[in-house]
């Protein structure tokens, strides 16, 4: 065939197909024998990195017990800081006591009950009086509330625990009480008040603690049925039945929050005494537990926090949610018959409540069923309470020559019931109401509009309708069906997870925390035995201004911080909230507590790896930090809480490694991991640094919990 190949011969054909198959048998025996060379060098690769590592192991082996030493002498410095502050709150006791000016200390019980006794008995209802004598009894409950906190529980006996409850449930009642009686002083003058305008009353008088506004209907007019308090601009809008009857509107806003159960206000971080070189102290042990009973909770335990809650340092509280109705449920909604059973129920020797409400209790920590009640565990009030009244508008004093006359009723100030109680079965118009929400307190979302139950003890978001919340002007309008008692709660996790952490060193004995949040940046300056908030920025601006600056405890900026809205100190039950990083609380807690040993010589920051890292566990970014304006050379560090290694990867690496870097080796602390390449003045600053300022970083964090919550 013309321009066709030539054909192939068999014999041709066989011949290639032999060449073919030799080549391709010589090529796979080549691959075979480079595998099998590859195979035994990747093994004698392994073999000499597990005998290295084997010899690292051994060498760290070795030492541990000389480096766990040296650790529990460096360790001393938070028994010295315990001591301190024991030998502090003793110091305190006894200047209080030669000051001699005449304030009660909290903590005893006479002196305590004889002041209550002696207020009780004060005729003098002025309502600025009861305002400057409210301030006093708010810095005797702080005082109370403080100690529950941060005393450790060696140092403070059960009796005594529930001894300063009770006295911080009583003195809220009692300073409840007491804006009642001013209410109904005020409220018999009314007509004194009057307003050129509309000849009602109306009076705004305030303090830093307490806003009381008050509006009398003395023309019964309907075209006066809404009110805006200028001062205040708080404001009400009346349904006509109420426009045209013998009503009082009074809007009491607390900044403080004296309604939910008392459990809320005694939540503390877990505390954790120095640990043992060889292993933890009992008490320490119980820390450890107590971050990892968070682990085993999520399914056992109810929605509601269990009324039997973990108060200051682990310790259970007696004090139930119940037990808040003596305090302050709202009296205004009660008979006569009710306030005086409420009486009786306080009278009732403490011996003997102990016991009953803790029977109560116990019968009561079910799991929420109803979606209306709000979850104290999820949700928390801010920016205080508002107490809306409606009350029967007393007789009003006459003036008769020089004589004041006024008709004395047995009651008190009584409740003007709205709806009317013997219309249940018709429909009444909702009162609406707007209130100015405070400059002191950040909603970063739209806040929960929730209504006191006094008979459930519980907030509910029922009963609350057509809420609108106006961010620039910081205020909210909405409808309700009766009057209440209203907060407005915040998500407690809003601004958890973080999405970075750096601690580091300024001067001598003092340092700064960073803590990034979705919505905020908040920095705290530690320096000896303080902390101060120096800033919030919110959106690029400074916020919250009244509490920065001031230098302050940790558990008492932590209790500012959370009263302003900006909470980032996550609870017992935030694991259940948030989408957590979870950890060992071996890892963790003794990473706080080494990061806090060295925190004068070295700077700490958020790892992305320490997500990568598995529970067991933590890692972060370390670098030695002398001089406050220096560069960092960060490196990355991994801890299990029993051994330190400096990793080789980078926090640009591609992917998470546990491999060491070149030279390094194992360390059973991080101290000793850093002071392979510190310098003698990182380790001299280290060695020298206060004991108090140590305990200061340590608390805070072990308070933001920054390796689980980042």
């Amino acid at each position: 065939m013309s321009g066709g190949k030539k054909k192939v011969s068999k014999t041709e054909q066989l011949r290639l197909q032999k060449e073919e198959e030799e080549r391709r048998l010589k090529e796979e025996e080549e691959a075979k024998l480079q595998a099998q060379q590859e195979e035994a060098a990747r093994l004698e690769k392994e073999r000499i990195e597990q005998e290295q590592m084997e010899k690292l192991k051994a060498k760290d082996q070795e030492r541990r017990e000389s480096e766990l030493a040296e650790l529990h002498s460096l360790e001393q410095k938070f028994l010295s800081a315990q001591q301190w502050k024991t030998d502090y709150r003793a110091y305190a006791k006894w200047e209080h006591y030669l000051s001699c000016d005449g304030s009660p200390d909290p903590t005893v019980l006479q002196e305590i009950n004889t002041f209550m006794s002696l207020w009780r008995e004060d005729q003098n209802e002025d309502i600025r009086l009861v305002m400057e004598k409210g301030e006093q009894v708010l810095n005797l409950m702080e005082k109370l509330q403080f100690l529950l906190l941060d005393t450790p529980p060696n140092e403070l006996t059960e009796k005594e625990t529930v001894q300063y409850q009770e006295s911080i449930l009583e003195l809220q009642n009692l300073l409840h009480q007491k804006y009642n009686g001013a209410t109904e002083h005020l409220l018999k003058t009314a007509n004194m008040y009057e307003d050129s305008e509309t000849g009602n009353m109306q009076a705004v008088i305030k303090d830093k603690n307490v806003t009381f506004c008050i509006w009398a209907n003395l023309k019964k007019k309907v075209r006066f049925k809404n009110h805006v308090f200028c001062d205040a601009q708080h404001g009400f809008q009346l349904p006509k039945s109420l426009a045209v009857s013998s009503v009082a509107v009074r809007i009491l806003h607390t900044c403080y929050d004296h309604v939910s159960p008392l459990w809320l206000q005694c939540q503390s971080v877990p505390k954790l005494e120095a640990l043992d070189s060889k292993e933890l102290t009992q008490h320490s042990k119980d820390n450890v537990e107590e971050l990892e009973e968070e682990e085993k909770q999520v399914s056992e335990e109810p929605g509601m926090a269990a009324e039997e809650e973990m108060c200051s340092d682990g310790r259970k509280t007696d004090i139930s949610s119940k037990e808040q109705s003596n305090s302050i449920a709202d009296i205004n909604e009660m008979t006569k018959e009710e306030i005086e059973k409420k009486s009786e129920i306080l009278d009732i020797p403490s011996q003997v409540q102990g016991p009953l409400l803790q029977e109560e209790m116990n019968g009561k920590a079910a799991a929420i069923t109803d979606e209306n009640v709000v979850d104290l565990q999820q949700y928390v009030p801010v920016g205080g309470v508002y107490h809306i009244d409606a009350l029967q508008l007393p007789p009003q004093v006459k003036q008769i020559k020089d004589w004041s006359m006024v008709e004395l009723l047995d009651g008190g100030l009584e409740a003007y019931p709205y709806p009317p109680e013997e219309a249940e079965d018709t429909t009444h118009p909702p009162i609406q109401i707007t209130l100015r929400l405070s400059d002191n307190v950040m909603y970063f979302e739209d806040p929960v509009i929730a209504r006191w139950d006094p008979a459930g003890q519980q907030w509910r978001s029922d009963g609350i309708s057509k809420v609108t919340y106006e961010k620039p002007e910081k205020s909210v309008t909405f409808e309700m069906g009766a009057f209440y008692t209203i907060a407005l709660l915040q998500d407690a996790h809003l601004n958890m997870p973080y999405q970075a952490w750096e601690l580091q060193p300024t001067a001598m004995d003092e340092a700064l925390l960073v803590v990034t949040t979705v919505f905020a940046t908040v920095q705290i300056q530690i320096k000896g035995n303080q902390c101060m908030l120096s800033s919030v920025v919110v959106e690029e601006r400074d916020v919250l201004s009244h509490i920065t600056g001031k230098w302050t405890s940790p558990v008492d900026l932590r209790a500012v911080l959370k009263k302003a809205g900006v909470n980032i100190f996550p609870g017992e039950y935030s694991h259940k909230f948030v989408s957590v990083n979870k950890k060992a609380a071996l890892a963790e807690v003794r990473a706080y507590q080494q990061m806090a040993l060295v925190a004068s010589a070295f700077a700490f920051a958020w790892s992305k790896w320490n997500l990568e890292a598995g529970q067991e566990q933590v890692v972060f970014k370390v670098s030695e930090h002398l001089k406050a304006d220096s560069d960092k050379d960060w490196s990355l560090y991994m801890f299990n809480g029993q051994r330190a290694q400096k990793l080789k990867i980078t926090e640009s690496s591609e992917a998470f490694s546990e491999e060491l870097e070149e030279d390094s080796e194992f360390h059973s602390t991080l101290y000793h991991m850093l002071k392979d390449s510190a310098s003698k003045e990182a380790i001299d600053k280290v060695e020298t640094a206060s004991f108090l300022f140590i305990d200061v970083v340590y608390q805070l964090l072990l308070a933001t919990r920054v390796l689980t919550y980042s």
